[in-house]
């Protein structure tokens, strides 16, 4: 394995929303035509059986001798940021690195924004031994200083990386004073929505200052940082895990990471300012009252079933009681178990279930948004719900958590499961096959993303506190 050592420089740039939009496009529609077929591939399926150990020209998983990740032969991995080390605005990387997004940079390069899942009693502060370094952030550009004592250790941090000489030329924090930053998404304008799993409230514990459960929009930018912590009160306040942003209608998809909750949407006033307030929905089926997707005792949806679907109004998103999930369920809204992670493409919106299905090992399910989403006229043309893949056995596919998608049009699946984490490839023809394998740690993987340049595909071992670039001929996996 290449053990280069990062450099550091300076780069200054803000990506214009153009740029942002048309890459975003792009990328979605390259993948759309390869997983239109998804659904059929998948009829009735659950994963089960071996894997595919040759699929898509890969085989065998290849012992890593510094012991951290295994990777089929001819890859390799770069470490290119850890837990603890001094970031180069004079902060400290936080660590438990979580859900990601890559971003077309400067001259071909490549800007990592990452959430990382810290808890209020969590050691490895950005801002040092005995929160020393808090004064050094400006006033609103933290959003819970926790009264001096336990400000937010979590948020965001930005990254720039060029994935030809591979080699890290800056780290800073970019959200500050948030909690449980767990996944989120990429919005089609060149931002990144961070999503609190958290639903702590202000003076709970005492030193707490504001209210937790919460979106932050963060700018894929490398100045001005922190950002302002604006908190995106209207798209609600949950246990939220990742969202998902459609660029025809501006309307955001969000998951629920907690054992019965909701699949949600917020309808923005204006598409692209989020802050400017909007409508908060939930998914439900029509004629039925909370229809339970969990399928853990008694089936109710099967693989390939396809539902039409309506969506209910929730009238309190700041939800100060934290039942936003009561108030859907009461009107009808269908209950989904542990939602986390979550992608908008151009057939749908994938996300995942962690511990859905009879065993609890996991589903991906597919919402397909009516061409007249969000408007009078889908009553007539409803979106609909699909069960694409249902796990019946842990060594092909267990606890699926971060997901995303491809240069060559298949989804990468994260695990979080009691061990032996893998990054799993899915096919649309319904094969699953191992990118590779945690051999450092229990931790879970997550945070795949690809750089836009398709050569380097990201991932965080939580636990470890590493972020990996992960390089090999992924252009032989996409001809197999």
């Amino acid at each position: 394995k290449d053990e280069d050592e990062p450099r550091t420089g300076t780069v200054r740039w803000e990506p214009t929303m153009t740029i942002a939009r048309r890459e975003f496009l792009r990328r979605t529609a390259a993948v759309s035509l390869a997983f239109g077929g998804l659904q059929a591939a998948f009829g009735g399926r659950t994963a089960q059986g071996a894997l595919a150990t040759r699929a898509r020209g890969l085989g065998p998983l290849v012992p890593d001798p510094r012991g951290v990740l295994d990777l089929p032969e001819g890859f390799s991995y770069y470490e290119v940021a850890h837990v603890g080390e001094l970031m180069d605005d004079g902060f400290f990387l936080p660590g438990k690195p979580d859900g990601m997004a890559a971003f077309p940079g400067p001259d071909g390069k490549t800007i990592l924004v990452c959430n990382h899942e810290n808890d209020i009693n969590w050691p490895k502060s950005p801002f040092g031994r005995g929160n020393n370094l808090l004064s050094k952030v400006p006033e609103g550009r933290i959003y819970d200083r926790g009264s001096g004592k336990t400000p937010g250790t979590g948020g965001c941090t930005v990254m720039l990386y060029d994935t030809r000489t591979r080699t890290r030329e800056r780290l800073a924090l970019a959200l500050a004073g948030t909690f449980y930053n767990c996944a989120g998404g990429p919005t089609p304008w060149g931002s990144w929505i961070s999503c609190e799993e958290t639903t702590h409230r202000a003076g709970s514990p005492a030193t707490l200052e504001q209210d937790h459960g919460y979106a932050f929009e963060v700018p894929a930018r490398l100045d001005d940082l922190p950002v302002k912590s604006v908190a995106l009160k209207a798209m609600g306040r949950f246990r939220r895990e990742a969202v998902g942003v459609c660029p025809r209608t501006g309307i955001v998809y969000q998951t629920e990471d907690i054992d019965l909750g909701l699949l949600y949407r917020f309808i923005p006033n204006v598409p692209g300012k989020l802050a400017e307030g909007g409508r908060l929905q939930a998914l439900a089926l029509p004629g039925t009252r909370a229809f339970d997707t969990t399928n853990w005792f008694t089936p109710g949806m099967s693989p390939g079933t396809k539902l039409p679907c309506r969506w209910v109004d929730l009238s309190d998103p700041e939800s100060p009681q934290d039942n936003l999930r009561f108030q859907g369920e009461s009107k009808g809204a269908a209950l989904f178990s542990r939602g986390e992670g979550l992608w908008y493409r151009r057939d749908g919106v994938y996300f995942v279930c962690t511990t859905g299905g009879p065993r609890r090992l996991g589903q991906i399910w597919r919402y397909l948004p009516s061409a007249a989403e969000g408007t009078p006229g889908e009553a007539d043309a409803p979106g609909t719900l699909e069960l694409v893949l249902e796990s019946a056995d842990s060594t092909v596919l267990k606890n699926a958590d971060n997901i995303t998608q491809s240069p060559w049009g298949d989804l990468v699946v994260c695990e979080d499961g009691p061990k032996d984490n893998c990054l799993l490839g899915v096919t649309p023809k319904g094969q699953v096959y191992r990118i590779g394998q945690n051999v450092a740690s229990k931790s879970e993987l997550a945070g795949c993303t690809f750089s836009p340049d398709g050569t380097t595909l990201f991932a965080n071992l939580q636990g470890d506190g590493l972020t990996l670039a992960i390089r090999g001929p992924w252009s032989r996996v996409q001809a197999g």
